[in-house]
């Protein structure tokens, strides 16, 4: 498989998930990651013929399929009634994974409200734990996010956004269930870059890497490669000459421009001295 049939798109809310998969096979894409909290695609309203019927596309039009849960939905919530419903949330999506054919699901570590970081982050670490068990048991896949800063002086901050947080979740959480999702243009952010995430990180745990391009230091920004200063080539190079083997998720701007550039990221990788394949 070449560079350019690993990198996948990011379809979010923008269409049902039947269009979606003919969208990807119209235009070659092999790998898109949906959401399913709004409209048609809400968790709730797949009974298990529609499931059925979109595994079989999926499979027949060569489309991998992954889900993407909500980041505003709180996985470090532990106030009562709230909490329960995150776990029912993040269940639903588990439960109906497999039926699906969904290879993977990407989920996060919560948020916290700069008072309550250990708490927080206790009751994310139980909670992802519980999921866990949950995806073991009904064969799914979870990939947990590193997601981007917020700035300093804001109340409400993402939890796993830095490595040290990250990795409180990844190394007391040991499954086959259980793996990573890159975010490179969230450790662009960052004063470690992509290459300091990339050093520090178990590479072999990624299975997926999300792209999006923005500027070094600065703030989250989903923006079309060239309007921000994220280098696609060295990224491309460094992950592949690590032996990175998973897919790329490009997450920005519109279907077309995320297509788009997936033809000019495989040329950036190519003048970054990768061969074409």
């Amino acid at each position: 498989m070449t560079l350019l049939d690993r990198i996948g798109v990011d379809i979010g809310r923008r269409l049902p998930l039947e269009d979606a998969i003919e969208w990807a096979a119209r235009n070659q894409v092999r790998y898109i990651d949906i959401q399913l909290d709004t409209g048609a695609n809400r968790v709730d309203r797949f009974d298990d013929a529609r499931a059925a019927a979109i595994r079989e596309q999926a499979a027949a039009r060569g489309v991998t399929l992954g889900l993407h849960t909500l980041s505003a939905v709180n996985v470090a919530e532990y106030s009562p009634f709230l909490s329960e419903a995150v776990d029912d949330y993040m269940r639903a999506y588990i439960d109906l994974a497999p039926k699906l054919g969904a290879a993977w699901i990407v989920v996060h570590a919560g948020y916290h409200f700069t008072a309550d970081v250990k708490l927080r982050m206790e009751a994310g670490l139980e909670r992802l734990q519980r999921m866990v068990e949950h995806a073991e048991k009904r064969g799914a896949l979870l990939l947990l996010e590193n997601l981007n800063k917020e700035p300093q002086d804001a109340e409400v901050h993402y939890l796993a956004h830095s490595i040290e947080e990250w990795r409180y979740y990844y190394e007391r959480i040991h499954s086959p269930a259980f793996a990573l999702s890159f975010t490179a243009n969230h450790a662009h952010l960052m004063p470690e870059g992509v290459e300091g995430f990339v050093s520090a990180i178990p590479l072999e745990r990624v299975a997926e890497v999300r792209l999006a391009d923005c500027f070094r230091n600065g703030h989250e920004q989903h923006l079309l490669p060239g309007e921000g200063n994220f280098d696609f080539g060295a990224m491309f190079a460094l992950l592949e000459g690590r032996g990175f083997q998973g897919h790329y998720m490009n997450a920005f701007g519109t279907l077309e421009d995320m297509q788009k550039a997936r033809h000019d990221m495989a040329g950036m990788a190519r003048e970054a001295g990768l061969m074409p394949g």
